[in-house]
């Protein structure tokens, strides 16, 4: 995961899109500030230093490789070059361990790797977003750039902090249930609530409501704020609108209500006498093993993985050497374990045909998992 932010000065960040990146990205806040050239490291939860009409280039890191702390903490300084650092959104397979991150490796690698070359060699990692820093020249330069998001002047390498959509869901997307951990476990969940008007809410196998406001129930809802990726997924899962039509509905919680998206099924679907419920509450994940059993939990090898600190002689060792990456000669070398595309860690399979990565919780069809491979 992780999330790079590039602000120039007297530019504005939404407080939300700060307390997002920390939030879904725990694992420490490294700092340059472009007026300065200064680099200062923080705790994610010291979000609130970059509110500020300061210019900065942030970096807050999810570790999945490393340790967790101030020595894996972005940016790195490359090598002897004092004054050249580097950050790093991605993950490359094959450098680090379970003490040292993979960016701190690259970084270290860059070393012999002359300064006119960094822009081709780096940029060979296609799904692997880049900034490096010289705090002497006062530069700083971004890589595989189209893979950024640009909005309101800065510079973003993920789009997953912007939660600009409010979502009610009803059904296996409740909090706790199978759909809830593969599409919003990064999303905000803002609460529970109820449909302001009745609704029905027809339980066969599985649930659906009905566009007829004044039927049924207040149905009980869970809330949640999305970004674009995330509710163009869930409007993939609903068939959004061929089979499910997605409506702006007002959903009433504690002390406010709210607008919201919710999916309505097509009207065909229901019979005649079908019985109206108030909520959906079968299917919540129960596993016997422990009280707090996720669903990663059933996932999750008997032993961590382990990585291997890797030495190479030069930057082109490095890479002929990466699973994954395409040589050039255009041959890619493919591990035989199926990866997770989102944070680069193995994909578990569950048994019935589909696949959960075992170090966010993202699901994949088999289809999908043969187009990885």
């Amino acid at each position: 995961m992780c999330i790079i932010i590039v602000k120039q000065r007297n530019i504005e960040i939404p407080s939300e899109y700060l307390k997002n990146s920390s939030r879904i990205n725990p694992h420490g806040l490294g700092v340059v500030w472009l007026d300065t050239f200064e680099i200062s490291y923080h705790k994610s939860s010291e979000w609130s230093v970059l509110n500020t009409a300061r210019p900065y280039i942030a970096h807050f890191r999810y570790a999945t490789v490393g340790k967790v702390g101030p020595d894996n903490t972005h940016p790195f300084r490359c090598g002897a070059n004092k004054h050249e650092y580097l950050m790093m959104n991605g993950t490359i397979h094959g450098l680090g361990n379970k003490d040292v991150c993979d960016t701190k490796v690259l970084a270290e690698s860059l070393d012999s790797v002359p300064r006119h070359k960094w822009k081709a060699e780096l940029e060979k990692n296609r799904l692997v977003r880049f900034v490096t820093i010289n705090t002497r020249l006062r530069t700083f330069q971004l890589y595989n750039r189209d893979l950024w998001t640009f909005r309101n002047g800065v510079w973003y390498s993920k789009d997953n902090i912007f939660q600009d959509h409010v979502v009610a869901v009803y059904g296996t997307l409740k909090k706790g249930h199978g759909n809830y951990h593969r599409y919003l476990t990064d999303s905000k969940f803002v609460g529970s609530g109820t449909t302001k008007d009745k609704y029905p809410l027809i339980i066969h196998g599985l649930p659906y409501m009905l566009d007829k406001k004044g039927n049924g129930h207040n149905v009980k809802v869970d809330v949640f704020k999305v970004n674009d990726t995330v509710l163009g997924k869930l409007d993939q899962l609903e068939g959004h609108p061929n089979w499910y039509c997605r409506k702006q509905i007002t959903i009433t919680m504690k002390k406010k209500e709210v607008t919201c998206w919710l999916y309505f099924a097509k009207d065909s679907m229901a019979d005649e006498g079908d019985e109206m419920h108030e909520s959906y509450e079968v299917g919540y994940i129960h596993h016997p093993f422990k009280k707090e059993t996720t669903m990663r939990d059933l996932f999750l090898p008997a032993e961590k993985p382990t990585y291997k600190q890797v030495k190479f002689e030069s930057f082109d060792d490095l890479y002929s050497n990466l699973s994954g990456i395409e040589t050039e000669d255009d041959e890619p070398i493919i591990d035989e374990i199926p990866y997770c595309t989102s944070c680069y860690k193995d994909l578990a399979n569950d048994g019935y045909g589909n696949y959960c990565c075992i170090g966010c919780n993202e699901w994949y069809t088999q289809a999908e998992v043969d187009n990885l491979l």
